[in-house]
């Protein structure tokens, strides 16, 4: 059942759209949700014209844009795959920049400063030898890579919908285990765009292949294939390679194996990292799920741990991202 509130956290919003939450006013709002949808879609549609036909202008960088982008809102493995495409062209002796917008990030100055949450951090820390420009304007984001910084190749995330900057490849990750957000335009599924804009694509990347079965996997590969038959596809999984402790030691993962795990998260996909805990042989004895992005407090914290320490968990697991986030939080309760 939905919440008397009006507003939804995200647990609720993806159980209402997902048809999992019944009755009266959960039909109500599925209305009013594709209503809404219905709009949206005209004006996504709208914008994309415009700039198919070029009455909307794109800008070419100086040298080779690779977009890293998705079709549906949510986590569905970008921020690793931007992380995999830097370290391959910095193996080749290639400088290259990172360009994102740095959702709900604090400070607009250098990188790699206590300032900056989640995502950032993550391509700032997994490539300290490339440049991570955090702007929500792409363009004037790849001048300043190029001219200040010297890249030979632009990694545009998330940005398959800014079209304003052109890119040289485009690369779509497609989440197995919800591919197509539910079937539907936002805000009544996930879906950013029609699925005909997969025809913009060079290139998917299924990831958590892992978490559903081959005939699904098949299923999903023929749908992609009918939007667009030229386009590569390729498959990954999402395999945690180990576990840190607060002060930075490392576990293996075989050392999670039959522990009392409590986890929690703030992220676009939470099901897929319950999943991959319980695929390690974890028991998962507990999980406190929040919304994407989410500023932990140490009020928050301190929750997590009481619920934890109640369930008598072995180990509290979160992700690398949320890491950061509660870093951020301690240090600013300091």
């Amino acid at each position: 059942m939905l919440k008397r509130s009006l507003t939804l956290n995200q647990e609720d919003y993806r159980n209402l759209i997902s048809g999992e939450s019944c009755g009266m006013c959960a039909a109500v709002l599925r209305l009013f949700l594709g209503a809404a949808a219905a709009g949206y879609s005209i004006i996504i549609r709208l914008r994309n014209f415009l700039y198919s036909s070029g009455l909307l202008k794109t800008h070419r960088a100086n040298v080779p844009v690779i977009s890293v982008g998705n079709i549906t809102a949510g986590g569905t493995g970008k921020t690793p795959l931007v992380v995999w495409l830097c370290k391959l062209l910095q193996q080749k002796q290639i400088r290259c920049a990172i360009l994102t917008r740095g959702y709900k990030t604090t400070k607009n100055s250098k990188l790699k400063t206590q300032n900056y949450l989640d995502e950032p951090t993550i391509l700032a820390e997994s490539c300290p030898d490339a440049k991570v420009i955090i702007n929500p304007d792409r363009v004037a984001a790849a001048v300043e890579a190029v001219d200040r910084f010297g890249a030979e190749v632009l990694i545009m995330d998330d940005g398959f919908q800014h079209r304003r900057l052109a890119r040289d490849l485009d690369i779509v990750t497609i989440d197995a285990t919800c591919p197509f957000g539910y079937n539907k335009i936002l805000p009544a599924g996930l879906l950013r765009e029609p699925l005909s804009a997969l025809t913009r694509a060079d290139a998917v990347v299924i990831t958590r292949s892992d978490q559903t079965n081959e005939a699904e996997l098949a299923r999903l590969e023929e749908k992609l294939r009918e939007v667009n038959p030229g386009m590569i596809i390729a498959k990954s999984i999402h395999k945690p390679i180990c576990a840190k402790s607060p002060d930075g030691k490392e576990a293996g993962i075989e050392q999670l194996r039959d522990k009392r795990i409590f986890a929690f998260c703030g992220i676009g996909n939470p099901g897929a990292f319950l999943e991959t805990i319980k695929g390690l042989g974890a028991r998962l004895v507990g999980s406190k799920i929040y919304d994407d992005h989410y500023r932990y407090t140490d009020s928050a914290i301190a929750d997590i741990y009481k619920q934890a320490k109640s369930l008598e968990a072995d180990l509290i697991l979160t992700t690398q991202k949320d890491w950061y986030s509660t870093q951020y939080a301690v240090r600013s309760t300091q």
